[in-house]
């Protein structure tokens, strides 16, 4: 009876691994992967000797790399601050109190019937002495608070759904944008996840046009930006990835002009948002394929 039931555990965690629904993060590798392969415009992080970035690596959410080798180093990275939730990865700006990037992976695995919570609060998690934007930053401002990571990613349960209406998730986004061609490609993305697809998207602000806020400036972008990294199905992981993967970036104004046009007028090569972001994408990824994937417009 003992070894049926230890053949039946060993079944049930060869589907798990086999199905790619194991969201527990692996355990470090002993080297640690060299991240980026050329210094982005934004500031250049020092590792923290206090603040530990082993929650970082080997990150399902932060598979294709650090765009900007964000690290949790209060004195050298406060506009570069690394955020690692087991939802997803963000490098946080204490200038723009914005997001530079949010980085996730998607599968149908964070997929579930979870409510959507509409909790939204500010991040406790950033350090003390830095001010948290508040919901109320928002209003009377004619801005949305507009997800990064969208709330419909992450519904696998109540938390994950919870952590997405943390502040610093949010970046102010005109209403013809956020509940439009934006909300349009997020959706875009599930119905390929529901095709059996994986996805491995980064996404933020670039530019500044204004700004908001109750007691404290948060930039208004002038754009905002997505990549997105389609393999074709789940589980495959970095080997996965072929200068044949297809491979969707935007770049969408935030004004009122968007409004009745579709997310597909706004598809750009990754280089561009590259160009405009000063961010490094796929940098785990060798750079014969990035060099391909790179320079296309997706055309699907």
């Amino acid at each position: 009876m003992k070894n049926l039931w230890q053949r039946g555990a060993i079944a049930l965690i060869l589907v798990g691994i086999v199905s790619g629904c194991n969201l527990t993060e692996p355990s470090p590798p002993s080297r640690l992967p060299q991240i980026g392969r050329e210094k982005p415009r934004v500031q250049q992080p020092k590792p923290s000797t206090r603040e530990p970035i082993s929650s970082a690596i080997n990150n399902r959410n932060l598979l294709l790399g650090n765009p900007s080798n964000a690290a949790p180093s209060v004195a050298s990275n406060i506009n570069n601050y690394l955020l690692v939730k087991p939802q997803y990865v963000m490098s946080y700006n204490s200038k723009t109190k914005t997001a530079n990037w949010v980085s996730w992976q998607l599968n149908k695995c964070w997929i579930g019937a979870a409510d959507r919570q509409d909790n939204f609060r500010p991040d406790e998690a950033l350090p003390a002495a830095w001010y948290k934007v508040r919901p109320n930053d928002y209003t009377g401002s004619g801005y949305d608070r507009g997800h990064i990571a969208p709330s419909a990613d992450r519904t696998r349960n109540e938390a994950d759904n919870s952590s997405t209406f943390l502040m610093t998730n949010m970046m102010p986004q005109v209403p013809e944008l956020n509940r439009g061609l934006w909300s349009d490609l997020e959706d875009y993305c599930r119905d390929l996840v529901q095709q059996g697809k994986e996805l491995y998207i980064v996404a933020g602000p670039v530019g500044r046009k204004g700004s908001i806020g109750k007691k404290e400036k948060i930039a208004v972008p002038s754009r905002n930006w997505k990549v997105i990294v389609v393999l074709d199905r789940q589980g495959l992981g970095m080997q996965g990835i072929t200068a044949d993967t297809r491979t969707i970036a935007v770049m969408m104004p935030n004004n009122a002009s968007v409004k009745g046009k579709g997310w597909k007028s706004f598809r750009v090569p990754v280089a561009r948002v590259e160009r405009e972001t000063g961010l490094n994408f796929l940098s785990n990824v060798s750079p014969q394929v990035q060099q391909v994937i790179e320079s296309k417009v997706d055309s699907q």
